[in-house]
């Protein structure tokens, strides 16, 4: 079975609330809520990868610096593995704008578990809970 690499983000907001994008129509597992992120390309770094893809999708800007590693989540799918490693990051700059059609909302830690998820980001909820 081929392990997919992808790189995932908890932006925390100063109110404490957890940033979460829905997947768009099209997608595979579209509509569910998930930690914004996205595959990490070969000889990239998870962080690297993160940068990129909160440029791409989210029109912000942060540095490596500014992302701690929290947990990872390890989900096999059909047809393929996911191995994800989830960030925390506190600091960037911009407005987080859904730049691919996705909608965006800040959510508070205790009311994730209101958003259907994808089975892989579920058990990353009571880190963060636990974490924040």
């Amino acid at each position: 079975m081929k392990t997919i690499l992808v790189s995932a983000v908890a932006l925390i907001d100063r109110d404490g609330r957890v940033l979460l994008a829905q997947r768009p129509e099209g997608k595979s597992m579209a509509g569910l809520w998930e930690f914004p992120g996205g595959k990490v390309e070969p000889g990239e770094t998870p962080e690297a990868a993160l940068i990129r893809e909160l440029q791409e999708e989210l029109g912000i800007d942060t540095w490596q610096s500014c992302l701690a590693p929290l947990t990872f989540a390890s989900h096999s799918y059909q047809g393929f593995h996911l191995l994800m490693p989830l960030f925390a990051c506190r600091k960037w700059q911009g407005t987080p704008l859904g730049r691919e059609g996705q909608a965006l909302k800040w959510v508070r830690v205790q009311d994730l578990r209101s958003y259907p998820m994808p089975p892989a980001d579920i058990p990353l909820i009571s880190v963060l809970r636990d974490w924040l």
